[in-house]
């Protein structure tokens, strides 16, 4: 973490701890394997309510319209899209247990034509879809409804009520919000007490649509960004950050030369076994910062 320590002043950031609850503690699960740090309020400079970033920190190389870059792709690779997957069935899961296993009420930000979210419709409610391309929201199999909206343009969510959605998602698009401000107040208005925010992001983006702090960043300083919008905008019941990525495997022990000349074909198998290893532990990073809002 020592790049974000480092970094503080230019994010507005004082510097997260390893916090892990007793509950995860006594508990383990892979909730709390994925944890890599927890925010309280004293880790950031600004108390809520105030804002440390300007106008050219939300500056971007492309400032053209954004509604004609929108296109059918997906932005993260295929083993970052299954990890995302399972989270969210973990994560839907638990809240709809905490509710009497009632669907659940989601809005998916930036959406498009895939949302990643796992099958089966038990876990779902309404699911409102908020994007800039009427036919990739069309195409997405996962939305009752959906808005097209340019949040940079207008970032109020005037087509919802206060606390009217359990659980808000975001995939890979937070990078390209010119006013998150506005955006993650919005966030906390409609979300339920106890809902909770799931920020995805990588390292992957279109550079010149990124905001320039983004740019200047790593993926630890990136988190305290994400962080940091929380924090500077609504108070949130807790704030943490996860790595959703499965963790690296392990290479194999190589073969003995002596197990190699008596058994040839143990040498080829192992050089396979340790290249698919490699291929797998290798792509692109995804990380989260979920924040559960106050249940008072």
């Amino acid at each position: 973490l020592w790049s974000l320590l480092l970094s503080q002043e230019a994010f507005g950031f004082v510097g997260p701890s390893v916090r892990i609850s007793n509950e995860q503690r006594h508990h383990p699960s892979l909730q709390a394997q994925r944890t890599i740090c927890t925010f309280e309020a004293s880790d950031f400079p600004l108390s809520t309510g105030e804002w440390p970033y300007g106008e050219s920190d939300m500056k971007r190389a492309d400032e053209t319209d954004d509604s004609r870059f929108s296109r059918f792709v997906t932005h993260i690779d295929e083993r970052a899209i299954t990890s995302l997957t399972e989270f969210y069935k973990e994560e839907f899961t638990s809240a709809s247990s905490k509710n009497a296993n009632r669907g659940l009420d989601i809005l998916d930000l930036c959406s498009s034509w895939i949302s990643h979210f796992p099958k089966g419709r038990q876990l779902f409610g309404r699911v409102v879809g908020v994007g800039m391309n009427e036919e990739e929201l069309k195409a997405n199999k996962k939305l009752t409804e959906y808005y097209v909206q340019d949040l940079n343009k207008n970032p109020s969510f005037v087509f919802a009520e206060d606390e009217s959605f359990d659980v808000i998602t975001n995939v890979v698009s937070v990078d390209y919000l010119t006013k998150p401000r506005e955006v993650f107040k919005e966030m906390h208005r409609v979300l339920r007490p106890g809902g909770i925010a799931l920020m995805s992001f990588s390292n992957r983006c279109f550079a010149t649509k990124a905001v320039s702090m983004w740019l200047q960043a790593d993926d630890i300083d990136r988190m305290a960004i994400v962080a940091s919008y929380f924090h500077y905008t609504a108070k949130w019941s807790s704030l943490e950050a996860l790595d959703v990525l499965p963790p690296p495997g392990k290479t194999p022990k190589p073969p003995s030369l002596g197990d190699m000349f008596s058994n040839p074909a143990s040498g080829f198998a192992w050089m396979q076994t340790a290249a698919a290893v490699q291929k797998a532990n290798q792509g692109d990073p995804l990380f989260v910062i979920k924040a559960v809002k106050n249940k008072d």
